[in-house]
């Protein structure tokens, strides 16, 4: 019995890996997928969208494309670590501040797509002149943000313009309901993908901003957009409920 029990062991032990790994892998996946879907749909729309939608029309798009990813990247790294600092809190902590954000972005994007006029339901990402007066307040902050940092631009040089891209996409991205978003699900999820997945949705937003301009933004609904958003941060908080 002896020698049958010291020859099952290295396989209980090799079973027990292979099911940690699986488990690992399957928690990676849904913090990649919990990113990229949170990011990809809150970003559309976002200040920073705009920003980098105004500055593709104004300079070559690979170089503000180049600015944008960094910007987002290096935000997206450095919200993820903090949200591995406030993991260090209580877990009843940070499971009732991750409900409680969660519903509070949802309910404001719900009120936000709700309170639109009924001539701007129809509003675009990328809107024409004839709908001026429905242009969002991100829509506004953006423009002039970047008619602010055009008035300072005196060389247009690649690396000018990267840089332009980069500290304007940084600053305005800093405080802004992804960043807390990332930071939340740093916080409960995995890391490595919630990184992942949140940089994935970055990169598609910007490349839909950037390369696809106003050709794409004009058949995205800006209210619609909005209220998907709404919606998946109040699934979000569900979830997050249902497994605390």
């Amino acid at each position: 019995m002896g020698g049958l029990g010291e020859a099952l062991c290295p396989h209980q032990a090799h079973s027990r890996l292979h099911n940690a790994t699986l488990e690992e892998l399957e928690n990676v996946l849904t913090a990649f997928t919990a990113g990229l879907l949170l990011i990809t749909v809150s970003e559309l729309g976002d200040k920073t969208f705009f920003i980098a939608m105004c500055l593709a029309m104004r300079h070559t798009r690979r170089y503000v494309l180049i600015g944008t990813i960094a910007a987002l990247a290096a935000m997206t790294i450095l919200s993820v670590l903090l949200g591995k600092t406030v993991a260090l809190l209580p877990k009843q902590w940070t499971h009732f501040a991750e409900v409680t954000l969660f519903l509070g972005f949802g309910f404001k994007l719900l009120y936000d797509a709700a309170r639109m006029r009924v001539e701007c339901h129809d509003k675009s990402l990328a809107s024409d002149d004839a709908l001026a007066t429905c242009t969002s307040d991100a829509e506004q902050e953006a423009m002039e943000a970047v008619a602010e940092a055009e008035a300072k631009l005196t060389k247009k040089t690649p690396f000018a313009i990267c840089l332009e891209a980069f500290a304007l996409i940084f600053v305005g991205e800093w405080g802004d309901r992804t960043q807390f978003a990332t930071i939340t699900l740093a916080a409960t999820s995995n890391p490595i993908g919630v990184t992942a997945g949140a940089i994935a949705g970055h990169t598609i937003c910007a490349l839909i901003a950037v390369m696809g301009g106003r050709l794409i933004a004009k058949h995205i609904s800006e209210r619609t957009i909005t209220a998907i958003g709404g919606i998946l941060f109040l699934v979000f908080a569900i979830v997050a409920w249902l497994e605390g």
